[in-house]
């Protein structure tokens, strides 16, 4: 296989048709064309379907694009690091986060990141879905508690708990009645397993607000709306000045962070030295240390 007529098909796939590729590059459209052609010749294969205004990637020509275009960019980065006499991190790397991650501690850790290492361009999206790494081209993902994933591998960097916590205006539920409660979502009346100093216990709970976002729920138990389940690094602060009271902490597993990436691919320089400074972020991975980040 030519490798330059593979370089030229991942940027045409990668920039999205002949003109694009040949305008971000300077190369001439005619040049990227002809090559394409004669790798699709050499493979015997269609890998784009031409229409008179569109170009779009075949199934074959999508699972060349998703083998290859790595492999590629390693090679790029491996000449690139041995010209300059060492593995420096430079370019683009793409990173996936939670939501509440990122509102919470991304803009401070990228900030600190793009100021130590100013030759990676860093880009960093928020979505709590699960994302195709290869397919929607990211170097690296932040998830909580990922399932068991064979094609990624990667490490746990922070650790949380959920808790249970309300103003303390606001009278513990007993006796079988529910106190009101901040949830994630509609629905009924709801029971919560908490383990406190004393043992494990259950707190009935009446939704009576359901708000989608762990901020603002966080905002209205702070208004005294009524109890709710947040992570404890959310509370920190207000449960050490006294503005929340702790009901007990959920009966359930920790909440993890895992920084993963994909097993096929070497570790380039970009993303060993951001695993490297969220370690030297979070160095012990505790929920004080996210809660530093947070603030009041």
């Amino acid at each position: 296989m030519d490798l330059l007529a593979l370089a030229d098909f991942n940027l045409v796939a990668r920039h999205g048709g002949f003109g694009k590729a040949a305008r971000a590059t300077g190369r001439p459209k005619a040049t990227l064309s002809r090559r394409v052609g004669e790798l699709e010749s050499s493979l015997d294969l269609r890998l784009f379907e031409r229409g008179a205004r569109s170009l779009k990637l075949t199934e074959e020509g999508r699972a060349l694009f998703e083998r290859t275009g790595a492999l590629l960019a390693e090679l790029d980065e491996t000449a690139s690091a041995i010209a300059s006499g060492g593995q420096r991190p430079r370019g683009r790397l793409r990173i996936s986060a939670p939501l509440l991650f990122s509102q919470t501690a991304m803009g401070r850790i990228a900030a600190g990141f793009a100021l130590k290492y100013p030759e990676v361009r860093l880009e960093v999206t928020t979505e709590d879905r699960p994302v195709d790494m290869i397919e929607e081209g990211y170097d690296l993902v932040i998830r909580v508690n990922p399932d068991p994933d064979e094609s990624l591998v990667g490490r746990a960097f922070l650790r949380d708990r959920l808790v249970v916590v309300a103003s303390p205006d606001l009278p513990r539920a007993s006796g079988g009645l529910a106190a009101p409660g901040v949830a994630r979502w509609a629905g009924d009346r709801q029971t919560w397993h908490v383990k406190t100093q004393g043992g494990r216990s259950t707190i009935a709970i009446e939704p009576v607000l359901a708000l989608s976002m762990l901020i603002m729920v966080r905002d209205a138990v702070r208004a005294g709306v009524g109890a709710a389940r947040l992570p404890i690094s959310l509370v920190a602060h207000d449960l050490a000045d006294g503005t929340l009271v702790l009901w007990g902490d959920i009966d359930g597993p920790e909440i993890a962070l895992w920084a993963l990436y994909p097993s096929r691919r070497l570790l380039s320089a970009r993303v060993s030295a951001f695993l490297n400074f969220l370690k030297q972020a979070f160095p012990n991975g505790t929920p004080g240390e996210l809660a530093a980040y947070i603030g009041r």
